[in-house]
């Protein structure tokens, strides 16, 4: 039996189910130390006082560190903006500014409300429209000395951290051909990534090397940042792996990791660090608050001759990931649709508020929003039903995407389309809301779509596979378990169809920077694809040795033995068996243990490098297709909004564990329905307003439908047994297909989120 599309039991089930599973914030050490942050009140000022002395009156507080006891240079993943600690300016609320070391995390966090700073608060720039503004006084004067990874021309000026520009062809010929102008402009909110558990540290320091115990995304880049900052090399800090209580992109970079490990350095001692609920959530690296303008040049046929577009998003007071994802737009607008020529600009900047960063799908939710509400828009103006006009538009197979990547399997989204009518006929719910309902004052009833293209995370991940002399298998990877079940079941399931094994016969390791091979942690879908890869590459030359020591032990030629239930056998001699255990044994005895390593990073597809400036990330890997359609019902009076039923249609290369796969798309839509509808992450004065989850409008249960899927198999060449990613995507398109169905519900345009009962009746008040 194969071990392959089937849904086995998680690895982790049964620890995580009992309570004994070992996350990061459960971690004890004799001996530790407690150490809190001081974080700035204010979103932007100047300090001309530090007074440590209401701390150290607090029994158990041993110290108080400043700027002046840590390094005194910036750094960062791309843009080195960063201080250890703030020295003379804060740039945002809850920027360190100093700690507070203690015997104890209660008088840690005592000390740390204790200390007394005196901040001369500065007017700070809350919005990207105020960093932009002529005049805007510069987030940081001396932006232009900070250095950047390689040199790399990212497109910096004052308060713009990075600027992509993609303009190729006449934009203005081909507007003033245009029978029709349709112009939009599209809001949309941060989104704090809402996991359970909170940010921790646990740091020890030993023979010039520190160890930092964590729940994280992405160790070795956890590895590489604390280096970094602290002005070391790699190999000096090595980092171990724990389960982790949900990151969503929130853990992928460093935290509180090298305040740990300074401590430890410095008091010989374990130091344990932890973020209460309100830190968490003040320095959370929230998906950022974006503004999209688009103008589109159109015939009244529908064809769309030019599109403009202009995409400004909040970096926050550093610049984190932004220089990189500000190429994301170059592969949302003019990809799975034909636009004719294209001016793309994207501008990421500063503002004195929290540093945004990596969440779920990173820039896609918002990107989607803007490019689906936007041909909604010109379908509604050209008088065209909207289903078919994005059919008429979709792109062919080899269609050239804007930095000259050809897209191979285009023609998969045209069967999505087909896939998403059979199970929920578009024709046959437009008629319905059209029916008397709409006019009789009662609710009112919508259907949105919106199709995506997004991509599989190439960098890099490798994995040695070992045969145990008991016959099991050992998987060994820094691949990280976030969650999304690719390491609890994927991983272990592509091991054991290589090897002839039930999946439970395989064991994964917990992360070791010390122990394994690069691997670039749980993001963007890459897990199975490329981590699958290396064990697949891995375990293939596993079970070559097998086969060769079993053919001596057997006396019988490799390529007529067979592997089925951990048992090798002579095809047609039933009686000739030896089980993988005593292969293994055999081999241990004789010429040592059978084990083999391997490494995959997904090459760079064919593209333009010259297709634009600033742009960092230039191609867009492992493409996969999805359309999601929504219907909802609007109460004219009250503005709520129910999603009545929502239907997914996702493209994912081969589904090793449908069940998992089921999961992730369930879980994303929840996501992308408390983005498009009701969660609320808002900023008054650069500091943000909602504090605790009770203001903060996550979607319960009541609020999330039964998800209806339809999950297509298009086998990747390169992907293990051909799997694709799947985990990132489902969460992409959601607030784009809800807002269109508000929309079409209530005959008004909605273009900002949340989708809040508020907005819902001032758009209907527009309307009137």
């Amino acid at each position: 039996m194969s071990a392959l599309g089937v849904s086995p039991p998680r690895s982790d089930a049964d620890a995580k189910l009992r309570g004994e599973a070992v996350f990061g914030a459960d971690l004890v050490r004799p001996g530790m130390l407690w150490a809190s942050l001081v974080r700035s009140p204010v979103a932007a000022g100047q300090i001309s006082a530090i007074d440590a002395r209401p701390a150290l009156e607090i029994d158990g507080v041993l110290d108080v560190l400043t700027s002046a006891d840590v390094p005194d240079w910036r750094t960062g993943v791309i843009v080195s903006d960063a201080p250890f600690l703030a020295a003379d300016y804060v740039a945002y609320e809850g920027e360190p500014i100093a700690i507070v070391v203690a015997d104890n995390r209660s008088a840690a966090e005592a000390g740390a409300s204790a200390v007394a700073a005196d901040i001369e608060p500065i007017e700070p720039i809350s919005t990207p429209e105020q960093a932009l503004a002529p005049g805007a006084r510069l987030v940081h004067p001396g932006w232009n000395r900070f250095a950047v990874a390689g040199g790399a021309d990212v497109g910096r000026d004052g308060n713009v951290v990075a600027e992509v520009v993609h303009h190729p062809g006449d934009l203005d010929a081909a507007f003033a051909k245009a029978d029709l102008v349709v112009e939009g402009t599209y809001r949309t909110p941060r989104q704090y990534q809402a996991h359970l558990e909170p940010k921790m540290a646990l740091a020890t320091y030993e023979s010039g090397r520190y160890t930092i115990e964590v729940s994280h995304q992405y160790p070795f880049r956890l590895r590489d940042r604390v280096a970094q900052m602290l002005g070391v090399t790699p190999s000096a800090v090595r980092v171990v792996g724990h389960h982790i209580g949900g990151g969503f992109g929130a853990k992928l970079d460093v935290g509180l990791e090298a305040f740990a490990a300074l401590l430890a350095q410095r008091y010989r001692r374990p130091v344990r660090m932890q973020h209460s609920a309100l830190e968490e959530r003040l320095v959370a690296p929230c998906r950022a608050n974006a503004l999209v303008s688009v103008r589109s040049a159109v015939r009244r046929d529908g064809t769309i001759l030019a599109t403009e577009v202009e995409t400004v998003s909040d970096s926050g007071a550093y610049a984190n990931n932004g220089p990189a994802l500000s190429a994301i737009p170059m592969f949302v607008f003019g990809s799975i649709y034909r636009v004719g020529t294209a001016r793309i600009r994207t501008r990421n900047v500063y503002t004195n508020t929290s540093p945004t960063g990596a969440y779920r799908g990173v820039n896609g939710p918002w990107l989607v929003f803007a490019n689906e509400r936007h041909m909604d828009a010109i379908a509604d103006a050209l008088g065209l039903d909207r289903r078919e006009f994005r059919l008429s538009s979709l792109a062919q197979d080899g269609h050239l995407m804007r930095n000259g990547q050809p897209l191979e399997q285009v023609s998969i989204l045209h069967e999505a389309f087909e896939r998403v009518d059979e199970l929920a006929p578009w024709r046959d719910v437009v008629s319905r809301d059209a029916g008397p309902e709409q006019a009789g004052g009662g609710e009112l009833r919508g259907v949105g779509m919106a199709a995506a293209i997004w991509l599989t995370n190439p960098m890099p991940g490798h994995a040695t596979v070992k045969l145990n002399e008991d016959g099991t298998a050992t998987v060994i990877t820094s691949a990280t378990e976030n969650g999304s079940g690719a390491v609890a079941t994927a991983l272990r399931q592509i091991a054991a169809e290589s090897l002839g094994l039930a999946a439970d016969q395989v064991l994964v390791t917990m992360p070791d920077t010390d122990a394994t091979g690069y691997d670039a942690g749980s993001q963007g879908s890459r897990t199975t694809h490329v981590v699958g890869r290396a064990i697949a590459d891995a375990s293939a030359d596993v079970r070559g040795q097998v086969l060769d020591r079993a053919s001596q032990m057997l006396e019988a030629a490799p390529e007529d033995l067979v592997i089925t239930d951990g048992v090798v056998t002579v095809a047609g001699v039933p009686a000739a068996s030896l089980t993988l255990g005593q292969v293994a044994q055999a081999a241990t005895w004789t010429q040592g243990p059978i084990a083999a390593g391997a490494s995959y990073a997904t090459p760079t597809p064919p593209h333009d490098p010259m297709c634009a400036t600033g742009m960092l990330i230039k191609g867009w890997p492992t493409p996969t297709y999805h359309l999601h359609q929504a219907e909802v019902s609007v109460d004219p009076v009250t503005g709520r909004v129910t999603v009545d039923r929502y239907v997914v249609c996702q493209e994912v290369g081969r589904a090793i564990h449908p069940d998992a796969i089921a999961g992730q798309i369930q879980g994303g839509v929840a996501q992308g329905l408390g983005f498009a509808l009701s969660e609320r992450v808002d900023l008054d004065h650069g500091r943000y307003v909602q504090r605790t989850f009770k203001e903060h409008g996550l979607p319960l249960a009541a609020d999330v439908p039964k998800v209806e899927m339809v999950v297509m198999e298009h086998a990747d060449p390169a992907g293990p047994y051909g799997a694709k990613g799947a985990a990132e995507p489902p969460v992409v398109p959601v607030a784009a297909a809800v807002a269109n169905a508000v929309a079409d519900a209530i005959g008004a345009p909605i273009d900002t989120l949340p989708i809040t009962p508020e907005a819902v009746l001032d758009a209907l008040e527009r309307s009137r």
